[in-house]
């Protein structure tokens, strides 16, 4: 009640002009609201109106502009194309690439999957040029489209200034602590699992770094992989969802990482992985801190896979040391930021101040189609893995 009579004491509401994220950066904020300005683009909020004044139409008389209706059409756009761009993923990681290696081996390669598993299995090459190819396509596409769909440049739809380096370590410092307490043994992801597992068991020597292969899957799986996830989940739909408040745009986009993963051991790790990236992310104003979040969330993952190679009895020792040593490690990152550079940045969080209260905001947003159908496809998805 009190942000509608905020509301009403405004002679002139601007949606834009209102919206304050210089603690993000003044080059990025300056490009993001020069984005929204533009009236002819449907996932740009852009609503202005004068309480003194209303507007005549003809059919309907004198009537005074909705910021809720407005707020809710542009909402319903982004949550349409979110929903979309879910759609892709799924099609190109399960359909398109299941297709590219039935082709693949009709022709000669040698490699094979089955329609109705997750595997691909054959020769060590084609399993890694392969798998690289689908996730690079697999992500970069929905990126492009998300860009090019909602006419966000990058210097809009990416936050790319430093503006606190302390937050980097105390979000790598977090990221250590969560990983420890959700990547559980089990908490990788099947693919990322089943293709550690391949190069683990493809010798008994331990050193599997001498593996070409293996360290060329590695590096993309670490690198290239965690900056286009970044890419997808902190670019421009994150962006485009800040419009309504910072917390819609973590909790949609940490809704988007969860459901993708299609795997049930994968989603705790992933809820906490994209909360501390997204946060992380504004906090320190660049979202190079989510990648290297993620970063660090593959590598906890990578050393897991590697310890568990040793069959000994030894194994599950020194796994519960090195998950000890990172969990400790982390708390330290974490203490260290926040005694010794107190954490300056208390106002982070851009907010959305309506009538259109947050909870009912993202009860909305999770409503348009097609993003519950997308999210009941995923939830099918991991209780079929589950089973199969």
């Amino acid at each position: 009640m009190s942000n509608l009579t905020d509301s009403e004491e405004k002679v002139i509401i601007n949606v834009v002009d209102d919206f304050d994220a210089a603690a993000k950066g003044t080059g990025y904020n300056g490009h993001f609201k020069e984005w929204r300005k533009n009236k002819d683009n449907p996932f740009a909020f852009n609503f202005e109106k004068n309480n003194k004044e209303k507007i005549f139409n003809e059919s309907r008389g004198f009537e005074t502009p909705s910021q809720t209706d407005e707020g809710k059409k542009v909402l319903s756009e982004i949550m349409r194309e979110t929903g979309i761009i879910m759609l892709v993923v799924i099609v190109l990681r399960n359909i398109i690439g299941k297709i590219a290696v039935i082709v693949l081996d009709t022709v000669g390669f040698d490699i094979h999957t089955n329609l109705f598993g997750s595997g691909i299995y054959g020769g060590s090459t084609e399993i890694v040029m392969i798998t690289i190819v689908l996730a690079f396509v697999t992500l970069l596409t929905p990126v492009i489209y998300a860009h090019k769909r909602m006419k966000m440049p990058m210097k809009a739809g990416i936050m790319h200034t430093v503006r606190d380096s302390a937050e980097i370590i105390a979000a790598i410092g977090f990221a250590m602590i969560f990983c420890t307490i959700a990547c559980l043994p089990e908490a990788y992801s099947s693919e990322t699992k089943e293709i550690y597992t391949y190069f683990a068991s493809a010798e008994t020597d331990v050193s599997v770094w001498n593996q070409k292969d293996f360290v060329t899957y590695t590096i993309f799986d670490v690198v290239i992989m965690s900056i286009l996830t970044e890419l997808l989940f902190r670019g421009a739909i994150f962006s485009a969802l800040r419009q309504f408040g910072d917390v819609t745009a973590i909790v949609v986009t940490t809704a988007m990482a969860v459901l993708l993963t299609g795997d049930f051991f994968s989603m705790p790790a992933a809820l906490l992985v994209s909360i501390v990236s997204s946060i992380g992310m504004l906090r320190s104003g660049t979202i190079f801190t989510a990648v290297i979040v993620r970063i660090v969330y593959k590598m906890y993952q990578l050393a897991i896979v590697i310890l568990e190679v040793d069959t000994s009895a030894n194994m599950i020792i020194t796994r519960n040391l090195f998950m000890m040593f990172v969990f400790i490690l982390g708390i330290i990152l974490a203490s260290l930021v926040m005694i010794v550079g107190g954490r300056k940045n208390n106002h982070y969080l851009v907010t959305y101040k309506s009538e259109f209260s947050q909870t009912r905001r993202l009860a909305f947003a999770v409503k348009v189609f097609p993003f519950p159908a997308v999210a009941m496809l995923c939830v099918v998805q991991a209780v079929s893995n589950l089973l199969y």
